[in-house]
C-alpha cells in the first residue's frame, strides 16, 4: 500500500486547537454572561448557542454556507475589501468546528459559575476589586473544574467533526481534508484498508489526548487540595 498521508491528522489538530483556543476566549464570557443574567435576552442566547447540539452537521454547515459564502453579503464584503475567503479554506474549518463545540464549554462552564457562592463575588467588590480582576483571579480559579471539563469536550468534538467541516471547508487534499473527512473519502473510493489505518490511528490519537487532559486534570486537582 502506498505510504499513508498524516497531512489530514495534523490538520485536524491545527484545526481543534485553533477552535478551542476561540472557543475559551468567545465562550468564557458569554457563560459568565448567562449564569447572571435572567433577562429574556439571555434565554434567547443560551437557546442559539445549544442549536449547534441538536441540529444535524449539515443543516449547520448549510446557515453557515448561507451566511459567509462569496455569494452571501458577509462573504463578498470580506473577499473584496479584505481579500479574505472563508468557504473552502482552512479558515472554514476552524470556523465549522468553533461552532459545533462551543456550546459544550458554555454549557460546562455556565454550570460551574452559577455553582460559586455570591458571597465570595460580593466580598471581593467590597474590597474595591475591578469586575476583570474578579473575573480572572477569583471566578475562574473556583470554577476551573468545569472550565477544564467543557474545553476538553469542546477539542474532542471539533477534532471529531465531519458534516459541518465538509459543507464549510470541503475536502480539498493537503488543504482542508481532516481526518474524519479522509476516513469518509477512502470509504468512498473502496479503499477499506487505508480506512481501517485511518480509524485506528484517529482512535488512538482521540484516547491518548482525552487521557492525558484527564490525567493532567487530576494532577492540578492534587496540588489545589494540598
Amino acid at each position: 500500500m502506498d505510504q499513508i498521508n498524516l497531512f489530514p491528522l495534523f490538520l485536524s489538530f491545527r484545526v481543534a486547537l485553533t477552535a478551542t483556543l476561540f472557543t475559551i476566549l468567545i465562550g468564557l464570557p458569554i457563560a459568565y454572561f448567562l449564569s447572571r443574567s435572567k433577562s429574556k435576552f439571555a434565554d434567547f442566547l443560551d437557546t442559539i448557542i445549544t442549536l449547534p447540539i441538536v441540529l444535524p452537521p449539515t443543516v449547520l454547515g448549510y446557515y453557515l454556507l448561507v451566511l459567509l459564502g462569496r455569494q452571501s453579503g458577509i462573504g463578498r464584503f470580506l473577499e473584496t475589501h479584505f481579500n479574505i475567503m472563508i468557504v473552502f479554506t482552512p479558515t472554514g474549518a476552524v470556523l465549522a468546528a468553533m461552532i459545533v463545540s462551543i456550546p459544550f464549554l458554555i454549557k460546562s462552564a455556565k454550570a460551574a459559575f452559577e455553582n460559586i457562592d455570591p458571597n465570595i463575588v460580593n466580598a471581593a467588590r467590597v474590597l474595591g476589586r475591578t469586575e476583570l480582576n474578579i473575573f480572572m483571579t477569583v471566578i475562574i480559579p473556583l470554577a476551573w473544574r468545569g472550565i477544564v471539563a467543557g474545553i476538553t469536550l469542546g477539542f474532542a468534538r471539533a477534532l471529531g467533526d465531519f458534516g459541518t467541516t465538509l459543507m464549510v471547508a470541503g475536502s480539498i487534499p493537503n488543504k482542508t481534508m481532516t481526518m474524519p473527512i479522509a476516513i469518509y473519502d477512502a470509504l468512498l473510493a473502496g479503499n477499506r484498508e487505508l480506512a481501517n489505518i485511518l480509524v485506528f490511528i484517529m482512535t488512538v490519537v482521540s484516547l491518548v489526548v482525552l487521557f492525558t487532559i484527564n490525567r493532567l486534570e487530576k494532577r492540578v486537582s492534587k496540588r489545589g487540595t494540598r
